[in-house]
């Protein structure tokens, strides 16, 4: 299936690993012109070299949680791009793992990871897919924004990640810009948590797949992007407000 992503320009957030990583390169495989952006230098480098076209890659060192980083990396696919037609909002990270370890400055900081950078790009990026008639913006929250699980702070971030997207879903349509939702299972790649907690504790994180995971393996980077890259694409024309699920049926909320 062509997703008639050739020659869109789009911007992933968060895309020197994993799954951010594994959507910008997707995109650049099905011919869109991709802004790769994360903090880091060298992993950043690293997966733009990497992406293997027909689209081109490029990199802009960001910190998104700010409003000039939030900034930068828009103003680099007009720049370098000459446009703006797709945002993928996917930075993000935890805080304390249980309630008693909670605090406001614990939940603060989980905020600003996960929900204020997706805020800041989306409005830095409005002008610019306004002024293409329209465009996508999608979110990548979590199975545990959708109900209770992880850790309550992140808890909380992700299920505002999906409040978030439903506003602008219903807001933004009259732009013609769609908004939309994706909640991942769990998933493991080098050096993300899930694949941390295995090299840590083997036994109790393969009990974990084994009683919450249906299929009885982790969610792949590939699942997730492949989802992604249809839904961001004009063939998901009539996707809006919604969160979609990819994990492998880990979820229990209908």
């Amino acid at each position: 299936m062509d997703l008639g992503l050739a020659g869109k320009v789009a911007l992933v957030t968060g895309s020197s690993r994993g799954i951010g990583r594994g959507i910008a390169t997707r995109l650049v495989e099905e011919g869109a012109d991709v802004v790769f952006c994360a903090r880091g230098r060298e992993a950043l480098e690293d997966a733009v070299a990497a992406a293997p076209g027909p689209g081109r890659a490029h990199a802009v060192r960001a910190d998104v949680s700010t409003e000039e980083g939030a900034a930068a990396v828009v103003d680099a696919a007009r720049d370098v791009f000459g446009g703006l037609d797709v945002v993928v909002n996917n930075v993000g990270g935890s805080g304390a793992r249980t309630f008693a370890d909670m605090d406001a400055a614990d939940l603060d900081a989980v905020l600003g990871k996960n929900v204020v950078p997706a805020l800041l790009v989306s409005r830095a990026a409005l002008p610019r897919l306004r002024e293409r008639g329209g465009g996508v913006i999608a979110i990548v929250a979590s199975v545990f924004g959708r109900e209770a699980g992880g850790a309550p702070s992140y808890n909380v971030a992700k299920a505002a990640e999906i409040s978030l997207a439903k506003a602008m879903a219903r807001e933004l349509a009259r732009d013609r810009i769609r908004v939309f939702s994706v909640a991942p299972g769990s998933v493991r790649f080098p050096g993300g948590s899930w694949d941390r907690r295995m090299l840590d504790d083997p036994e109790g994180t393969s009990a974990f797949v084994e009683r919450e995971i249906p299929w009885g393996r982790f969610g792949t980077v590939d699942e997730i992007a492949d989802v992604v890259a249809f839904l961001v694409s004009p063939r998901a024309s009539w996707v809006a407000g919604a969160c979609v699920p990819v994990d492998g049926g880990q979820s229990r909320a209908f």
